[in-house]
């Protein structure tokens, strides 16, 4: 059985200078009830279905299946999801010793910029970045399930 764990960050500062790649992300979610996702991305020309767990309690770790699939099957996938769909350009960020996935979202979620990365062990040290803002791991708002059915845009100030 696969475990993700990861944490997430909001970014509050210019991440750019350590960009290795950037690529353009769509997904959609095909279920979406707590406690499970069935999640269909299209991504650099790949598609991809991915199943995920609940998470534990602190919002760190939970199940992954993951796997590639044909774009043309994932393309028609995402016409079966829910209503609301993810666009954001993710980018990859070395720094020290982790590789940081920083989304920049678009459309409905314009505005909202955050950073992932995966450890090992819910326990693992590593080295934050001087652009990473406050840690928002556990937080369901910054779910990327979430932001299709209440987008950033919907926020109020207060709740940013």
């Amino acid at each position: 059985m696969a475990v993700e764990i990861e944490r997430k960050f909001l970014v509050r500062g210019d991440f750019m200078p350590g960009v290795v790649s950037a690529t353009r992300v769509t997904q959609g979610y095909i279920c979406s009830a707590p406690g499970r996702t069935v999640r269909v991305r299209v991504r650099g020309g790949k598609g991809y279905l991915t199943i995920k767990g609940a998470s534990d309690e602190k919002g760190m770790s939970r199940y992954e299946f993951e796997r590639e699939i044909p774009l043309a099957d994932a393309e028609r996938l995402v016409e079966l999801c829910e209503p609301g769909l993810i666009d954001k350009t993710r980018y990859l960020v070395p720094h020290g010793g982790h590789t940081w996935e920083v989304d920049v979202f678009h459309g409905a979620n314009e505005g909202l910029i955050l950073a992932e990365i995966e450890l090992s062990r819910e326990d693992e040290p590593f080295d934050r970045p001087a652009w990473l803002g406050e840690e928002v791991t556990g937080d369901r708002r910054y779910y990327n399930s979430m932001l299709t059915k209440r987008p950033f845009s919907e926020w109020s100030l207060t709740e940013r």
